[in-house]
């Protein structure tokens, strides 16, 4: 195995554990959830199923979704599926809850920063988008609407259903969608892996970060 390989499944990985870890702090917050933790929470009240369990069930819903857009999984889409939510599960078994509303707060401003990170980390390990956002990104070829309405439209219809279940809403919720997408922005740059140099050298000069610097 090379070492760019070695790196690229270390930061997938890492990536996906830290998500996990982010969506926990979030929850210990309790200050409202990122968009689909609002819909897991919610459908963990209703069916007393641990939310990483939820969380994996409806990643797995949405990855059955794809059958029919035709998009195609990669070992970024599966190990996506399941990482997040056991490791969403096993940080939630060891974090107490916080009632001091500044620790709550603190809980909160870490959970989104770290989101972030993660985020960037296990994208720019490019081992294919997860069950969620590879649902989004089909719907955008199938329907030829913008990214941007796409995911609009899916989390405000998770939100909203979420909410109705009894998952949280609040500050949080609205913090998350203000940040998580410069913080996401961030730290692909800063995390993001180099191309195998295959190619001419005038055509490898080109960044090879652009590709998912755009996504």
């Amino acid at each position: 195995m090379s070492a760019l390989m070695l790196r690229r499944l270390v930061q997938l990985y890492v990536g996906l554990t830290l998500y996990g870890a982010s969506c926990a702090l979030l929850v210990r917050a309790g200050l409202g959830l990122e968009p689909w933790g609002v819909l897991h929470q919610g459908l963990s009240g209703l069916t007393g199923l641990s939310i990483g369990t939820v969380s994996i069930l409806v990643g797995a819903a949405a990855l059955l979704l794809w059958i029919p857009i035709r998009q195609r999984p990669g070992l970024g889409t599966v190990s996506n599926l399941l990482v997040i939510g056991i490791s969403m599960d096993a940080f939630l078994a060891v974090l107490p809850d916080a009632r001091a509303l500044p620790v709550r707060v603190a809980l909160l401003v870490g959970g989104v920063v770290l989101n972030g990170m993660a985020t960037g980390l296990y994208i720019a390990a490019r081992f294919g988008t997860g069950p969620r956002d590879g649902l989004m990104t089909g719907l955008h070829r199938l329907t030829g609407r913008s990214i941007r309405l796409v995911r609009t439209a899916l989390e405000v219809a998770v939100v909203t259903t979420g909410f109705l279940l009894g998952g949280s809403v609040g500050v949080g919720t609205v913090l998350y969608a203000l940040a998580i997408g410069p913080l996401t922005q961030a730290f692909l740059r800063v995390f993001a892996v180099p191309e195998p140099v295959t190619r001419s050298t005038v055509v490898a000069d080109s960044s090879p970060g652009q590709a998912i610097l755009r996504r």
